[in-house]
């Protein structure tokens, strides 16, 4: 099986398995105060100075989950309480679930943000928490959080940025950006599933716990933490570097070529997208024939987020771009940190023979 599901889950480095087996023959709860625990509690402080120091942030203000979905929940929990809760139309899962009957920001063709749009709602109504993802799961279009951030603040609004698949792929920085909040997550940077954290801008550095507990995270989220999965987070956070889009770039482009051969249509082509992501649609073909042929062709890919993967039917990223049909039709390609050159050369060959056999079958099924 060869491997372009990365923006479910990337590959695990090998400077992350190291880490982790490190972390896990080591004994010691990081609340215990005798020497086992403080042990433990510095191998966990020392990831999380590792972490908010590249990101952008202070230690200080890092507060570990247990992934993407649960430091975005905490983010609206936290920030959200008394503000309207304002997000994109193309936001994951996570932050949509988290945030019901929030307003909707609308999007272009291409999914970028309508920033005149954010600043009418910014003026319309009381102060409020503004959820919009650094780069899409499933197109890897790059929104304009920097520009969303200076109207949040002219407008005394607070800004979260979902940076789960940005991170590691395009220099990500809470500081720089501007924003107040910064969701991240181990496994979309290869390291293990099941670590996570919120960074916070210093003047928020104390909110509201989504799960309280025994006071761990200084109050701010409850339960002992998973020392070795974080140990594997900070471990991949230092070693994903943004300089190997110079090389998933051209790998990428290749696919698209192809893909446009096949009468494909790219899905938020143009504007500025993470240098490994690809969303093809196949017009007429549903995603799941595609990736079912596919999977038997010894490739794994998706369609639309691997969280709803195993649901049929249309993609609300692509809907909310104003894709029509096109919105069930569509894969996502997205290329590992370790893809090799012949996995892609190989995939090409595959997606010309399944587009080759199921635009037949369709024309078929018309008749």
């Amino acid at each position: 099986m060869i491997y372009l599901d990365a923006n479910a889950s990337e590959a695990l480095r090998p400077e992350a398995r190291r880490a982790m087996l490190d972390a896990l023959d080591r004994v010691g709860n990081p609340a215990s105060v005798h020497g086992a625990g403080r042990a433990t509690r510095k191998m966990l402080e020392d990831a999380r100075e590792a972490i908010a120091s590249r990101f952008g942030g202070r230690a200080a203000d890092l507060v570990f989950t247990s992934g993407g979905t649960e430091a975005d929940a905490l983010a609206i929990h936290g920030l959200g309480a008394g503000r309207r809760v304002i997000v994109g139309a193309t936001e994951h899962d996570a932050i949509l679930a988290s945030a019901p009957g929030a307003a909707i920001l609308p999007v272009d063709r291409a999914g970028v943000a309508d920033l005149a749009a954010l600043d009418r709602l910014l003026a319309d109504g009381p102060p409020a928490l503004v959820c919009l993802m650094f780069a899409n799961n499933e197109t890897g279009t790059l929104q304009p959080v920097v520009e969303a951030a200076t109207l949040c603040r002219r407008h005394g609004a607070l800004l979260h940025v979902d940076a789960v698949q940005a991170a590691g792929r395009v220099p990500v920085s809470l500081a720089a950006t501007g924003s107040h909040a910064l969701a991240l997550s181990s496994h979309k940077l290869g390291g293990p599933a099941g670590a996570g954290a919120l960074l916070l801008a210093p003047e928020l550095a104390s909110i509201a716990p989504l799960m309280p507990g025994g006071g761990q995270e200084r109050g701010r989220r409850g339960g002992t933490p998973p020392v070795a999965a974080i140990a594997g987070f900070a471990a991949a956070a230092g070693c994903a570097v943004e300089s190997n889009a110079d090389r998933l770039g051209p790998l990428r482009d290749a696919i698209e070529r192809a893909a446009l051969a096949e009468g494909a249509v790219v899905c938020g082509a143009g504007p500025a997208r993470l240098a490994n992501t690809s969303c093809l649609a196949l017009p007429g073909v549903r995603a799941d024939a595609q990736v079912i042929a596919l999977d038997l062709a010894g490739f794994a890919v998706s369609a639309g987020a691997a969280c709803s993967s195993g649901k049929i039917g249309a993609s609300h990223v692509l809907t909310a771009m104003g894709l029509g049909t096109l919105a069930a039709q569509a894969i996502r390609v997205s290329l590992p940190w370790n893809v090799a050159e012949g996995d892609v050369r190989a995939f090409i060959a595959a997606y010309r023979d399944m587009a080759a056999r199921l635009r037949p079958m369709l024309a078929s099924d018309a008749a």
